[in-house]
């Protein structure tokens, strides 16, 4: 009888963490997976709050996320809050992937990320594709704050109000 030659599949062995190559297999870090969970509690809070669940439902839970940031992203992120909710009061507070977010008829608009979240060396303000901010063929969705100028908040409630018109 002949010796059968053993199959690549029967060499092949998996590890934890591992491909078949040897190479370390990157997948979501514990952060993104947190972030991913806040989604789905919040996804699940909006069915049994229902369509009728009104902004201030959505600006407690704004409040209570800035309020769980280290104090220098929380003060940036009180102040965010006051600049866009004065500048867009069309946009509704609400949280999405566990940060604070501002949405218009339901569709977030922009968000702010503390930079704990992702540990990244600075804050973000971040608008989605929601936003009107199309200027040609490029332009910036996200902007990096490590400090809240005055010429920041007022570059920022520009980029807002243009953002909802």
């Amino acid at each position: 009888m002949a010796e059968r030659k053993p199959t690549k599949r029967a060499t092949q062995k998996s590890v934890k963490g591992k491909t078949v190559t040897g190479k370390v297999q990157k997948g979501f870090t514990d952060e993104e997976r947190a972030a991913m969970k806040e989604r789905v509690q919040e996804v699940k809070g909006a069915a049994r709050r229902g369509p009728g669940a009104d902004k201030a439902d959505g600006e407690s839970a704004v409040l209570a996320k800035i309020a769980e940031m280290p104090e220098r992203d929380r003060s940036i992120a009180k102040r965010l809050h006051e600049v866009i909710t004065a500048n867009a009061p069309v946009l509704s507070p609400k949280t999405w992937y566990g940060m604070p977010a501002y949405a218009k008829d339901g569709n977030v608009v922009c968000f702010f990320q503390s930079a704990q979240k992702f540990k990244t060396r600075y804050a973000t303000i971040g608008f989605s594709d929601k936003a009107n901010l199309d200027e040609g063929a490029m332009w910036p969705t996200a902007f990096a704050l490590k400090e809240l100028t005055a010429a920041g908040e007022a570059r920022i409630a520009a980029l807002v109000k243009k953002a909802v018109s």
